[in-house]
């Protein structure tokens, strides 16, 4: 990233619990879960490391009003398409590859397994290296890693954990919403 290059941030509340977003000239860079305080410094120590720019707390800013606006639909159940520019600077590879045909080839309501994904790349063998690409998600919710599920039904891993990956899916009417 080129040195006048600004990483601005926010915590924003959500129907999962607190989400830091960050977000470059370029676009949104990072979405993380669970955004307390220690999660926090811990993900701007790492923003600033990978990146090379010291994060500026923005809550109002320009940059992250359409990632807060569709994120805030999202959760209404307004929105079923994310349509944000993406900084993918954050992740590189086998990685990025399979995330990106994950963000364009499994849509809101659809599931599909790591080993579909892993044949969806070109890597028919790499099941497991989908799931480390999951869980190394930059941009989880915009780029939909809690779409992905084991091919037996399961439902997988999940880097903001189970309940989080569930309360996702029965947004989108994959699972049943909770009785209670």
């Amino acid at each position: 990233m080129d040195s006048n290059g600004v990483v601005e941030w926010a915590v924003v509340e959500s129907d999962i619990g607190p989400l830091m977003l960050a977000a470059t000239e370029t676009g949104l860079v990072s979405v993380v879960f669970h955004a307390t305080p220690e999660i926090r410094d811990r993900t701007l120590e790492r923003l600033c490391a990978r990146l090379g720019a010291e994060p500026v707390e923005a809550p109002g800013s320009a940059r992250l009003a359409e990632p807060v606006r569709q994120l805030a639909a999202y959760f209404a159940g307004t929105l079923r398409e994310f349509s944000l520019d993406l900084d993918w600077s954050l992740t590189a590879g086998f990685n990025r590859q399979v995330l990106r045909e994950l963000a364009r080839g499994v849509p809101y309501g659809a599931v599909a397994g790591y080993g579909e994904l892993a044949e969806r790349v070109g890597q028919p063998g790499a099941a497991q290296a989908v799931g480390a690409a999951m869980g190394s998600n930059p941009l989880p919710v915009v780029v939909p890693c809690h779409r992905v599920v084991e091919n037996d039904g399961g439902i997988g891993g999940f880097g903001g954990g189970l309940e989080t990956k569930r309360q996702l899916l029965a947004l989108e009417g994959v699972l049943p919403q909770p009785l209670f």
